[in-house]
């Protein structure tokens, strides 16, 4: 009898083993009067609330990569939602399109903010998410906000960029940055210049921001995106994925959240 017993205790677990998955769908929120189309990913086995991340797109806006991104963290035992920054899940196919979405929002960062926090706003309501622990990271143009967002002071408890942009619509102010500050560059990157990246530490220093820099050698943009080669070919632009540095980076990431969620 206790054998039976125990059998069947095994299998219960078994089956409870494979059923929990990581789980995603599809939410929409709101900025203003534009509708976002947000993707959540969060794994079921985790028990309790635990830190929820943002995951801002690339300049081609929320498409697989960044889904694929979110599952990812989700896999990790986080919550993540891979946000819209565009609106109505909006992407671009070319890089002129993707250039003139990126370039208006960069151009207008009020409603840049505005839509950040509301994807922060909608990820702190998931009920698996721990609201006072919410972190961001972003790609190339998604890396670029999430340094703004740090420099605009959003109360978050840190941002981590992936070959993303480093110039300031407006330098950080000494007291201003909550977050905690990752960067990890493309040491080949040639959109990132070397006087770029020594302001960028000037900035963080003189604002008195807990940052890191970490450098990838040989790698150039987009280094994290198995897509970038195909991208590089067809658009004729200096990208490259770039697998060690993928790996190391994706490490660097998670080592600074057990750091700082622990």
């Amino acid at each position: 009898m206790k054998y039976i017993i125990l059998i069947a205790t095994m299998v219960v677990m078994l089956c409870t083993a494979a059923m929990a998955a990581v789980q995603t769908r599809e939410i929409e929120y709101r900025s203003a009067d534009t509708a976002m189309k947000g993707y959540i990913a969060y794994d079921d086995a985790v028990e309790g609330k635990r830190p929820g991340i943002l995951v801002v797109h690339e300049w081609w806006g929320h498409n697989p990569y960044a889904r694929k991104r979110a599952e990812m963290l989700a896999e990790l035992g986080y919550t993540a939602l891979a946000v819209d920054m565009y609106g109505e899940g909006k992407t671009a196919g070319h890089p002129e399109d993707a250039g003139k979405f990126s370039g208006e929002l960069r151009k207008n960062m009020s409603q840049a903010t505005a839509r950040f926090t509301a994807a922060m706003e909608a990820l702190k309501n998931e009920p698996t998410v721990d609201p006072e622990k919410i972190a961001a990271i972003g790609y190339c143009f998604g890396g670029g906000i999430v340094l703004e967002m740090a420099r605009a002071g959003i109360d978050i408890d840190c941002v981590v960029s992936f070959h993303g942009s480093l110039a300031p619509s407006a330098p950080a102010k000494p007291g201003t940055v909550k977050a905690k500050v990752l960067v990890l560059n493309g040491a080949d990157d040639p959109f990132v210049k070397a006087e770029e990246i020594e302001a960028f530490k000037q900035e963080m220093e003189a604002a008195g921001v807990d940052y890191t820099f970490i450098n990838y050698a040989e790698a150039v943009h987009s280094f994290t995106n198995p897509d970038a080669d195909r991208f590089g070919r067809e658009f004729n632009l200096p990208l490259a994925y770039n697998k060690e540095a993928d790996d190391k980076s994706w490490q660097a990431m998670q080592n600074f959240f057990i750091d700082i969620f622990k």
